[in-house]
């Protein structure tokens, strides 16, 4: 693996996090979002990652392709869905303009203590990304010391 392999593996992990990040930002903003475009209350967004690279097919093709020097490709965003599994949070406040005929209110499924806990953990992430990349910089510069010498 190259110098250069990862850089990349560690600017794709700082790339997915900060997507990360910038989605749980946009949930705690639209925290009380109780109709948006399309008429419903906001739903919690969710990030999903994967493998940069070809897809491995069955295990035999993956055992096969591990047996000939497998590199890590890096991270990508596969997916942002909708949380549709956690309950929407009803509050009983009728003179909301958007309360049913029961005075309830849906506000988003958005959990401010859950988002600021992803939120550490992607940050946190993040900087395990720029200290292996930083430590991957300086055994390159140590590496072109050496070649001068």
């Amino acid at each position: 693996m190259s110098i250069f392999s990862s850089f990349n593996i560690n600017a794709s992990g700082m790339t997915a996090q900060r997507y990360r990040m910038d989605t749980i930002s946009e949930n705690v903003a639209n925290a009380n979002t109780t109709r948006t475009q399309d008429g419903t209350p906001y739903r919690r967004k969710v990030v999903t990652f994967e493998e940069r690279g070809p897809a491995v097919g069955s295990f035999s093709s993956f055992l096969g392709s591990a047996s000939s020097k497998f590199q890590g490709q890096g991270v990508k965003v596969s997916k942002v869905v909708e949380d549709n599994w956690t309950q929407m949070n009803m509050v009983y406040d009728p003179s909301h303009p958007d309360a049913d005929e029961n005075g309830y209110v849906t506000y988003p499924n958005v959990n401010i203590v859950t988002e600021m806990t992803n939120l550490i953990d992607a940050s946190r992430s993040y900087e395990a990304n720029a200290t292996a990349f930083n430590a991957s910089k300086t055994i390159a510069t140590k590496g072109l010391e050496m070649g001068q010498a």
